[in-house]
């Protein structure tokens, strides 16, 4: 059944893609207006972390004040450590709401908001388990972000035998995404073996494809090295399709999901395949609006020059684009996941500031 919405909605490319193939849109936020764009448009799925409720509360504070300073007063002996992280909580629990009726249409699939655990914990498998145990109760259709750090690979097992819908983030490379696979199949396991539901679940591997050229070009300058500037868009590209190549020849039961925009390809390429692609609102309107046709592209290969270019040129490409290019223990020290923590936890330092200047007014400012 077609969602309720405009007629340019209906004719829109990112429905088009949730209506003629296998591909599923998730909104990479947990604004309820722009969810609910997402949602007339297909969308199925949404997140919400630290960097996107200082997005929203950057746009959206007057929505927000009078709630924080409720839980000031509540919450009496909070830091504002704990009432940012009750703020993503509330921000997701109210985003789970907006699509616990595909999740109840599609039997825990899809229609879930995915929530992720604190980026500070990456180095703590016990601590992680904890935390999306936790989480997962929040509602009924939630899913937890666990990054795929040495810790957080084996917090994907056991979550996952627990019964939580996991979704790795701080993900880059194909050996990322197969430990993932692989962690998650062992908590699956353990679960049938059991006799334990695994019906119901819905987790997904993502990479981020974008993160994955960003530190390339990092590399390009700092470095000085010359290649064609066009080859560096296409790094995730090929990764993400060498990884959804081998989890339908190996038959993984999780989905890949494609996360951190760039460009167009990071969602016209991968069109066609048994995917989820999550871009933000803005990135939605752009596709919307561009004259990119959403047709299948999943099994078109990037050009071999280009993989033969990037792999000669960036061994940390050559290593992200082969299935023994990184070990478990070297996960944490990779390029772009050092980047990637640090800009999460940096978006909890300044998630913390905002509510700083609710709970303890600036008194230099009028």
């Amino acid at each position: 059944m077609a969602p309720t919405g405009t007629l340019t909605a209906y004719k829109s490319h990112l429905f088009q893609m949730t209506q003629t193939t296998p591909t599923c849109l998730w909104n990479d936020s947990a604004a309820l207006d722009e969810l609910a764009y997402s949602i007339e448009h297909g969308a199925v799925g949404a997140t919400c972390n630290p960097v996107i409720a200082v997005s929203i509360l950057k746009k959206q504070m007057p929505l927000w004040r009078d709630r924080i300073e409720t839980l000031i007063r509540e919450m009496s002996t909070a830091t504002e450590d704990q009432i940012g992280w009750k703020v993503v909580e509330e921000m997701s629990i109210k985003g789970a709401a907006l699509l616990k009726p595909i999740f109840d249409a599609q039997g825990g699939r899809n229609g879930r908001l995915s929530i992720q655990t604190d980026p500070r914990l990456y180095r703590n498998t016990r601590e992680i388990v904890d935390q999306a145990l936790r989480f997962s109760q929040l509602a009924p259709n939630m899913i937890v972000k666990i990054p795929a750090t040495r810790a957080g690979i084996p917090a994907m097992e056991e979550a996952t035998y627990r019964g939580v819908s996991i979704n790795a983030t701080v993900s880059f490379s194909l050996p990322q995404a197969i430990a993932v696979a692989e962690a998650v199949e062992r908590g699956l396991a353990r679960r049938e073996k059991e006799g334990l539901d695994i019906r119901s679940m819905g987790p997904v591997s993502t990479i981020m494809v974008g993160r994955l050229d960003d530190w390339l070009k990092v590399l390009l300058d700092k470095e000085n090295l010359c290649i064609d500037p066009g080859y560096l868009e296409w790094a995730g590209v090929a990764v993400f399709k060498k990884a959804y190549r081998i989890y339908r020849e190996r038959g993984y039961r999780l989905r890949l999901l494609s996360a951190a925009f760039r460009n167009h390809m990071h969602w016209s390429e991968f069109i066609g395949g048994g995917v989820v692609i999550s871009p933000p609102y803005a990135w939605q309107v752009r596709y919307n609006a561009s004259d990119v046709e959403a047709v299948p592209r999943m099994d078109n290969p990037v050009d071999p020059e280009i993989v033969r270019q990037l792999t000669a040129k960036f061994p940390d490409f050559a290593r992200a684009n082969s299935e023994v290019g990184i070990s478990i223990d070297d996960f944490d020290s990779f390029g772009p996941t050092r980047r990637t923590l640090r800009q999460f936890i940096a978006a909890g330092a300044e998630l913390n500031a905002l509510i700083r200047d609710i709970m303890i007014p600036n008194p230099d400012k009028n």
